[in-house]
This record gives structure tokens, sequence and C-alpha cells, in this order.
């Protein structure tokens, strides 16, 4: 981050403090004024002219009178608490993409490319035996692929998926319904320990000291399913809080994977009914990796080859040229969805065939080899 962007970090956690102006009010004020110090100083008539209502311009006027920026800013960093914001080079690449994204995350533990190849495994916290197994299983496999493993640190499904990950020495993200200082349940607090221990991060869009209440469980889910590239939910009842992030998964354009199980078994009633409605149906780790393109050696090593292995690889490579071209462009060329897309450009970058170049932007790194249709 530079050095400008460094000293604006206040700013951001100010307006991150303030109710009623969320991601899209605050887009508008920056969109506005250039940058994010400056929408701070907005007056109260440029505030309503932009049509932020009443009660936000107050709750905006209140704490930009009473709250010490700078103090409220060394609290987060004596906490051992880091910052992302939209302009930080380290925000999550695919959480950016969501429509609105949290402006401002308060992070334990370190967020890097690694876990730009992320799969979200949820479920109930009420698990059965079956449903531990299969996400031991299905875990064990997706970090011997190199794959982070973001979930929620609730009990039951959410536990077994960060504990197994830690077990496997792999990487695991936890998104939390309170503030990263908060640990909740308090039984997983030396799980949390250990995933800020260098296996991951603690990551949450509420400030220090939020108590984890009902109604942030559902924004919770949200980043977990804007972080990954599917969500693979394991066990769930007919009102499981797994079952809100499949749908904020469909809403964001990722792929939604469900474990089959018994008809008879309440654990089982949400994932079967998801598969009813079109999800995709997991028997095994390849289910999964198949069907995002993101198979690769059991040594993590992606096969270095320049000719596409993939109908999806040939569709990409025909959206692109030597001029940089924005991510959304090449979904809608190449007609595949945008958890395809993602996987696919990253294993394709990790290949040397196509480079990122900024903004969400790629370009061919080479002269391709000729594709012909079969």
């Amino acid at each position: 981050m530079s050095a400008s962007a460094e000293s604006n970090l206040k700013y951001w956690l100010g307006f991150n403090l303030v109710k009623g102006i969320g991601p899209a009010k605050l887009a508008i004020l920056i969109d506005k004024y250039g940058d994010v110090r400056s929408a701070w100083n907005a007056s109260i008539h440029d505030l309503s002219a932009l049509g932020i209502d009443r009660r936000s311009i107050e709750a905006f006027t209140e704490l930009r009178t009473n709250v010490d920026l700078d103090r409220e800013l060394e609290a987060v960093q004596q906490a051992g608490v880091n910052l992302l914001v939209w302009e930080s080079p380290g925000y999550p690449r695919y959480l950016k993409q969501i429509a609105h994204p949290p402006p401002l995350l308060y992070v334990r533990g370190v967020v890097d490319e690694r876990d730009d190849w992320a799969l979200a495994v949820v479920g109930t916290r009420r698990k059965t035996a079956y449903g531990r197994q299969v996400t031991e299983d299905l875990v064990r496999g997706l970090v011997n692929n190199g794959i982070t493993i973001v979930s929620g640190l609730a009990r039951g499904i959410d536990s077994i998926a960060h504990k197994t990950a830690l077990e496997m020495s792999g990487r695991t993200i936890a998104v939390l319904g309170s503030g990263v200082d908060i640990i909740y349940p308090s039984e997983n607090r030396s799980m949390a320990a250990e995933i800020v221990e260098g296996h991951g991060a603690l990551i949450s869009e509420f400030p220090i000291g939020t108590k984890p209440e009902a109604r942030n469980f559902p924004p919770r889910n949200r980043v977990i399913s804007g972080l990954s590239m599917g969500v693979i939910v394991v066990e769930a009842g007919k009102r499981s809080g797994a079952l809100i992030t499949a749908d904020f998964a469909l809403e964001q354009d990722r792929e939604v994977f469900a474990v089959p199980g018994n008809i008879t078994s309440p654990a089982s009633r949400g994932t079967n009914a998801l598969i009813q409605e079109g999800a995709k149906l997991v028997r095994d780790v390849q289910d999964v990796l198949e069907e995002l393109n993101m198979v690769m050696t059991q040594e993590s090593a992606p096969v270095q080859m320049s000719m596409p292995e993939s109908a999806e690889e040939v569709k990409i490579l025909q959206s692109l040229t030597h001029q940089p071209v924005h991510i959304d462009e090449i979904t809608r060329s190449a007609d595949l969805s945008s958890a395809v897309v993602n996987s696919t450009l990253t294993l394709m970058e990790l290949k040397g065939m196509v480079r990122q170049v900024g903004g969400m932007q790629y370009v061919l790194a080479r002269e391709p080899e000729p594709i012909y249709d079969s």
C-alpha cells in the first residue's frame, strides 16, 4: 500500500464505524470526492444531495465530531489487527468482484496469493458421524491440491473443516460474525490461534470488540462465499445458516456443491434439497476439482505446458489478446461461470499462459500454440 493509502486508513476505519453508510453509499461518496479522505470531510449539504438519508448523515456527523480516528487506528494496530481496504493490493481478489464488497476487512494472520484458490466448506453445527467423515475426506483432498479452506469457525462442520486443514498443514481462513478479537465459540480459541500463527487468517468486516450477534451472521456468510470459488455444503438442516451461504454463492455466480445424505436424516434435508434444485452432487473431491477445472498434481505443483488442456482453457485463450481484457468480459465472451473462469485463469497463470496486469485484467503471456477444433 502506498504512503498516501496508508495515511487514509483511519478514514476507511471511520466510515466502517458509521451506521448507515455501507459499501454502496461509500462508493458514491468516493466517486464524488475522488478519495476517502475528501469523502470524510464532505459537507452535510453534499451528503444530502448525494442521496444519503438524514439518519445516516446524523450518525456520520456525530461520529466525525466525537471520535478520534488516530486513537481508533492505534487501538486496532495494538490489537495485532491489520486492515485491508478496497485500494489495498492484498485485498482478496475474488471478494472484490462481488457486488458491494466490504470496504474494510479486519485481519489477524495473513491473506496472500495462495488464498486465491479457495473453497468454502460449511455445514450444520449438529454434525453427524457421517458429516464429520465426509468433511475430513473432502478437506484432505482439497488441501492436497493446494486449496485454501474457508469456513466460519462455528461448531460442527465448520470446526472440522478448519481442524482438518490445520492437521494437513494447509491454509484456512475463518470468517467471523464478531470482531476478530472475540472468538466464538470460546472452545475454538486455540484453533483460532493456530490459524493466525502461519496457517491463514481470521477475517471480519465488524469492528474489534463486536459481539457475535445473530444479525452479524448473514453478512459473515456473504463474505465466506465471496472469498471462495465455490461453496461445499456437507450437512445442513432445512433452516441451516449454510443454506444462506449457498444462496449468496449463487448470487455471486459461484459454484454450489452439496453432499447427499440419508433422506431420513434431518442433517441432510438441506443438502438433498440443494441437489434437487441444481447444486452439483459431491461424491468425492474429484467431483469438485473437475467441475472447477482445478486439478493439480499431488505435490500441488501445476503441470507446466503451453498447450491448452481443457475446453475452458481453449475458450479463455480465444477471449484474450495482448491487450488487457477485464475478467468480466472474459466471462461473457467464454460463456463460462465466473468461478470456472477464476480458477482456470489462476491455473493458466501458473502455467505461464496468461498474465494479470492489474485491475482484474488479463493478457496473453506469450503467443499461444494453435488451437484446432476437433
